[in-house]
């Protein structure tokens, strides 16, 4: 995410296609932030209390699959919030340009980090983490 947040501020800079957003509205890029911030924390608390890993590299130390609080609209959370923030960023510098990232850190997250945990859980948990799957929306709401 800070990979991304730094290559918009880049493209802002230096290849700003068209401004957009001008001050002050670009202070409207204030409220995804937030609720990004909220979102993650909303997770990290969930992790918490759940007493298990946060550590998405292994989850293999994952003991409880977190069902309940925020993970019953997104089964990624963190993700989602780290993509609210990111979305706030492109919206408080205003460029085109700077739009090009949101969507390709969702798309990267997506097939580099998510599918590959959707695999470990699967194999860690089973039937629960199937129906879990089957109800609850990879980024937001309700799966199809």
């Amino acid at each position: 995410m800070l990979l991304a947040g730094g290559l918009m501020w880049m493209l802002d800079r230096w290849l700003p296609l068209a401004y957009w957003i001008e001050p002050p509205w670009n202070w409207f890029g204030v409220v995804p932030g937030v609720l990004g911030v909220s979102v993650a924390a909303a997770a990290l608390l969930g992790f918490h209390r759940a007493q298990t890993t946060l550590n998405p590299v292994d989850l293999s130390k994952s003991t409880h699959l977190v069902t309940d609080g925020i993970f019953r609209v997104s089964r990624n959370p963190m993700y989602l919030g780290l993509s609210l923030l990111l979305t706030g960023w492109a919206l408080w510098l205003g460029s085109a340009s700077a739009w090009c990232l949101p969507p390709l850190f969702v798309a990267v997250m997506t097939w580099l980090q998510i599918m590959p945990e959707e695999r470990a859980l699967d194999g860690l948990f089973g039937a629960p983490y199937a129906a879990y799957r089957e109800r609850t929306a990879r980024w937001l709401g309700v799966a199809q």
